[in-house]
């Protein structure tokens, strides 16, 4: 009786045990339920997936900004698949007629400049859309063909006045052909449908033109820090660090290309400003490899000149013949693919090759496109070849700043004032090649030391009491001086009207 009882008291004990067990279970659920009801909602949702690299270039093309180049390759491949399947696919035709653009573009390959003809202009025999009209214009700018560029251009923007996209086009169609004013109304017109980074890059470049560098900066550094890509980031420093060259910043510039390719290593326009900059700072080996590398990928004739000069600075003249002779081949292929290098070709022949040629291209290409790069190399081409009465004209032109672009180039002032003191303009000449060496006191190994050279058989006359630039031919009557101050009111008057709208 008693084990028997013994065995109830233990079958209480256990059926207690396993009751508190269940309520423990029950009220332990209860707590979990409640707690994971009360976790932020996005631990219960599956992140999407990264965009697929044809995605990411396809907005990057469509915003008008740079893509990364294995990004816009998928891209490509993913669109003539798909064209393959449905031929009458107007969007598609636009969409992969613009990637062609930005690839012939990245890699120096006019080839794609064709293929991006065809397939923008049958997306127009699909459809007329300002899409394909836009890309039509943006493929002008490539070819450097600014009056083809403005036409399209005009045409997409009548089709469609609020689409953003075709304002960057138009700005840089009328910067080609030195019409300023109406590429600050484009940039005033862009910032009233649009901000954010690619406006702000865009507005850099009006400012740049303008000689307002402090704003172009500012407006640059935004871009940088806002942009969604990597490959458009690094576009923007790369930008950055020619703004940075440009005044002189030898090391400043250096910092801004490096990072560029450091992010981007396809940014080929940064390492050429490596290079440029690495000469400046004496590691001249170093920025003899970074030409090296950008020409590799991205054979454009500017780089050759620039590494040929670097050389024949260097007393290695074979080695720079052999750069110019791949300036002459790359300008004949790119004429191939419908692109105008003129510009580049005349400036290599004003100064080592044959002048009166360099005149004659450069005067055909100032009837296409009368932009002030072409105004300064025709004005030096022309000193070049004893035509200096013509010559200051063309470099007046370059350097107005108030009728042209008004852009700080260290340059441009050493061509005027050089051809000032051929022409026997003494005083103008000191104060142009002071000017010129005050602005980027390391713009070519040449020209550096030729300005310095002048100088000082120029002497070193005070500025006290001398006369303007030569009287009232020059721009130098108190009526003028007059207009001068006018003129800066209205573009203090201009600036307020073309900043554009903080970033959202």
């Amino acid at each position: 009786m008693e084990n028997q009882a013994t065995r109830n008291r233990h079958a209480e004990r256990r059926a207690r045990l396993h009751g508190r067990l269940v309520i423990a279970a029950v009220a332990g659920c209860a707590v979990l339920g409640t707690v994971l009801m009360l976790l932020p909602a996005e631990r219960h949702v599956t992140r999407a997936p990264a965009p697929a690299p044809g995605a990411q270039a396809l907005t990057a093309v469509a915003a008008g900004v740079p893509a990364a180049l294995p990004d816009l390759a998928a891209l490509i491949d993913e669109r003539e698949s798909r064209l393959r399947r449905h031929p009458g696919d107007a969007q598609s035709w636009a969409v992969l007629g613009t990637a062609y653009v930005e690839q012939g573009r990245r890699t120096a390959d006019t080839t794609f400049y064709a293929k991006a003809e065809d397939s923008l202009r049958t997306s127009l025999k699909v459809r007329r859309s300002a899409e394909a009209l836009e890309g039509l214009a943006v493929l002008a700018n490539a070819r450097r063909d600014f009056r083809t560029a403005r036409t399209w251009g005009e045409e997409a923007r009548q089709l469609e006045p609020r689409r953003w996209t075709t304002y960057p086009a138009l700005i840089d169609a009328y910067t080609g052909l030195g019409d300023y004013k109406a590429a600050r109304g484009a940039l005033e017109r862009l910032t009233e449908l649009r901000s954010g980074p690619s406006v702000m890059a865009r507005a850099a470049a009006v400012y740049r033109d303008r000689g307002w560098r402090e704003d172009a900066a500012a407006q640059l550094a935004d871009a940088a820090a806002g942009a969604q890509a990597p490959a458009e980031r690094a576009a923007y420093l790369e930008r950055a660090g020619q703004l940075a060259w440009e005044r002189g910043d030898r090391e400043d510039a250096l910092r801004h290309f490096q990072e560029a390719v450091r992010i981007d290593p396809d940014q080929r326009a940064a390492q050429a400003g490596q290079g440029r900059a690495l000469a400046a700072l004496g590691r001249t080996t170093e920025a003899l490899n970074a030409y090296r590398a950008a020409l590799a990928k991205q054979p454009l004739p500017q780089y050759a000149l620039e590494l040929g000069e670097l050389y024949e600075s260097l007393g290695l003249g074979q080695a720079a013949r052999v750069q110019y002779d791949l300036l002459r081949a790359a300008v004949e292929r790119a004429a191939a693919g419908g692109a105008d290098e003129e510009l580049v070709l005349g400036q290599f022949e004003a100064d080592h090759g044959d002048p009166a040629s360099a005149v004659r291209r450069l005067r055909a290409e100032w009837l296409r496109q009368p932009g002030i790069a072409v105004a300064d190399a025709l004005g030096w081409a022309l000193h070049r070849a004893g035509q200096d009465r013509e010559a200051l004209r063309y470099a007046r032109i370059a350097t107005d700043k108030v009728h042209g672009g008004g852009v700080r180039s260290a340059p441009y002032a050493y061509h005027l004032g050089m051809i000032e003191r051929a022409s026997q303009r003494y005083a103008p000449a000191r104060r142009h090649l002071r000017e010129a060496l005050q602005i980027n006191p390391y713009f070519s190994p040449s020209g550096v030391r030729a300005a310095r050279e002048a100088l000082a058989a120029l002497g070193d006359v005070p500025e006290e009491g001398l006369p303007e630039e030569g009287g009232a031919d020059e721009g130098g009557t108190a009526a003028n001086r007059a207009a001068d101050g006018a003129a800066a009111d209205g573009a203090a008057a201009d600036a307020k009207a073309v900043t554009p709208r903080p970033y959202r």
